[in-house]
């Protein structure tokens, strides 16, 4: 009695590939929404120091507190901006130790990089939210419009944990997850010795 063949790439349960591709799916909308919220908040900040140099050049009345407004607006919109270049894959990746490597081992280096990324990221949000805690009872406030504090700290909590869970999940995927958002983007640019930057098709 002949045992059936075994397919290609079934070492892996199909419901659990399936169950992490659904995931990075949602995983990824909700980082498009990070994304775009991040973007308005850059831009945001981007009008209102238009503004405010206008207003200082020519009327001499300046934003009140528009650097404290800056480094806010700035700190949340990067927050938010990472998890949606995770789901696209998008981290830049220096190569000049690994350009001969095989594919199998870029896929190894790969899943490592997603796993430390993920670590980072959990890391600093957890340490993000005990830092609004500390701040808030501390009742800290900036400078100029006095501010809480322990906002700055607080928003940058949500999108470095939804980064750090991309990241775990890609980890647990493999290289081969790529949503229909992150397709059409998937290409990592990369440093060359000569420092020309270039792009790597993830592995299939």
């Amino acid at each position: 009695m002949s045992l059936p063949a075994r397919r290609e790439g079934s070492g892996r349960p199909g419901g659990v590939r399936r169950l992490a591709a659904r995931l990075l799916a949602v995983l990824a909308r909700l980082a498009s929404v990070f994304a775009v919220a991040g973007a308005g908040v850059a831009l945001a900040v981007a009008l209102m120091v238009v503004v405010s140099v206008i207003g200082r050049a020519a009327l001499g009345l300046p934003i009140p507190g528009d650097v404290e407004l800056t480094q806010f607006g700035i700190a949340l919109a990067l927050s938010l901006g990472l998890p949606w270049c995770q789901a696209q894959r998008a981290n830049i990746i220096v190569d000049f130790f690994t350009q001969r490597a095989s594919r199998h081992t870029l896929r190894g280096l790969d899943g490592v990089g997603a796993l430390l990324l993920a670590l980072m990221c959990a890391l600093l949000a957890w340490r993000s939210g005990a830092g609004a805690f500390a701040v808030h009872e501390a009742h800290e406030s900036s400078m100029i419009l006095a501010l809480p504090m322990w906002w700055a700290y607080a928003s940058l909590a949500p999108g470095l944990a939804l980064a750090a869970l991309l990241a775990v999940v890609q980890t647990w995927a493999g290289p081969a997850a790529t949503t229909a958002h992150a397709a059409p983007a998937a290409a990592c640019a990369k440093a060359t010795p000569a420092g020309r930057a270039t792009q790597r098709d993830p592995a299939p």
